[in-house]
């Protein structure tokens, strides 16, 4: 059965309501359906996940079938290289037969684990972005170029007809907020003006803005409201902007829901999990006693063991624009909600994968207990019943957005700030 957790704050009730098993077949617009399922594709956990992660945008049991024969023979701890070329070559095979979706998403997958010296990188990047834009007939309109400190923000906005309200959604550490646009045209689809935009340390405002990510993300969210004249707004970020959604809400009044998608209260924590305890503990005391050269030796040490690893270390460096492990440990400190959450007050929506292996699930009552002072709190933990155990409900995008839908339509209309 699934966990629904509400509670009230004004007045101070709390109710826990045990619903029943929701519909596992996948919400669809007229623009996208979303299919039902986490597959073992791949022996190692995170790639296992990537695939997942990919095949999910695009549906085809077709690509279920090419990447288990293809893939799963693939090691990582020495094998990136030939990933990657498979990974590439099934792109174009598949846009050779005018398979564009899958195809782009192939590409977005091999770039994924390109490290960030490789030449192909960018390259690959911008034809998925191309792709995808083309295949979802995104007009040119959709977007503009928000100034930003030194550089700018993408945005994209859809917008329906007659809107029920508007939407504001960013991503996380290494999303491109193209990838998600099967999920905004759903929400437009759904009666929301959707806008999506990538923030400091984030896709082109990162590779070609040059901007290095902030855990201040009250900036960029202040930008994006100010350049569409919004005093009213959803926020919701995904995977690390589950915690930036919770940092950016405390400071900005115009945010009048926030949606965190999944929960992340503790961005180091997240960093360290594939670590065992008493590494992390060792980590810990070095930051904490400021030995840059133990913390620099061991992720020398581990990184020539484990490209995943040094494929993290380096793109962790790459976002945040730092010179060393240390520093970048330093940087993702500062990533953590529980210092400022007691200023929310809001009403909240928080959402957990009860298997996800990049976010711990205590996290999720570790959010609740911070959450003092916001209007109304609801919590929703999903479960592999559901197909929607992993981060970010991979498997089940489906009972996800079904989930922020009927949320956001729970509530009823957004208040103006005038009308309080």
């Amino acid at each position: 059965m699934n966990a629904v957790i509400e509670m009230k704050t004004k007045p101070g009730s709390v109710v826990i309501d045990k619903t029943a098993p929701r519909e596992t077949t996948p919400p669809s617009s007229t623009s996208f359906s979303f299919p039902v399922g986490y597959h073992d594709l791949h022996p190692d956990i995170s790639i296992n996940f990537q695939l997942n992660r990919f095949y999910n945008w695009v549906g085809d049991d077709s690509m279920l079938t090419e990447m288990r024969e293809t893939l799963g023979g693939v090691k990582e701890a020495s094998d990136y290289p030939m990933f990657t070329r498979l990974v590439l070559d099934l792109g174009e095979k598949a846009l050779a037969r005018h398979e564009v979706l899958k195809g782009a998403y192939y590409l977005r997958l091999a770039e994924f684990f390109m490290l960030t010296e490789d030449a192909r990188k960018l390259p690959t990047r911008q034809r998925f972005v191309d792709l995808i834009l083309d295949h979802f007939k995104i007009p040119s309109s959709a977007y503009n170029r928000i100034s930003f400190e030194s550089g700018w923000l993408p945005s994209y906005r859809l917008t329906p007809a007659q809107p029920k309200g508007t939407l504001v959604v960013f991503g996380g550490f290494d999303s491109y907020i193209e990838e998600w646009m099967p999920a905004a045209l759903f929400f437009r689809d759904a009666g929301y003006d959707t806008i999506l935009f990538e923030g400091p340390g984030q896709g082109a405002a990162l590779e070609l803005a040059h901007l290095t990510m902030s855990p201040e993300w009250q900036k960029p969210v202040k930008a994006v409201l100010d350049f569409f004249h919004l005093d009213a707004v959803t926020l919701m970020g995904f995977s690390l902007g589950g915690g930036l959604v919770i940092r950016a809400t405390a400071f900005e009044p115009r945010v009048r829901r926030v949606i965190a998608y999944d929960i992340m209260t503790n961005g180091l924590e997240c960093f360290f999990r594939p670590m065992p305890l008493s590494t992390q503990k060792e980590l810990l005391g070095w930051i904490d006693t400021g030995n840059e050269g133990a913390v620099g030796k061991f992720f020398a040490d581990a990184t020539a063991k484990s490209l995943l690893l040094d494929w993290m270390v380096k793109l962790a460096i790459h976002n945040t624009g730092v010179k060393t492990p240390y520093e970048m440990l330093k940087h993702y400190q500062k990533y953590e909600t529980a210092s400022i959450s007691s200023q929310l007050t809001q009403d909240v929506l928080l959402m957990a994968g009860a298997e996800d292996h990049y976010i711990p699930v205590h996290q999720l009552p570790d959010q609740i207990a911070t959450l003092t002072h916001v209007r109304s709190l609801t919590a929703r933990l999903f479960t592999r019943a559901e197909q929607a155990q992993n981060h970010c409900q991979i498997g089940n995008f489906g009972v996800a957005f079904r989930t922020i839908i009927d949320w956001m339509s729970g509530l009823g209309p957004i208040e103006e700030l005038t009308g309080e």
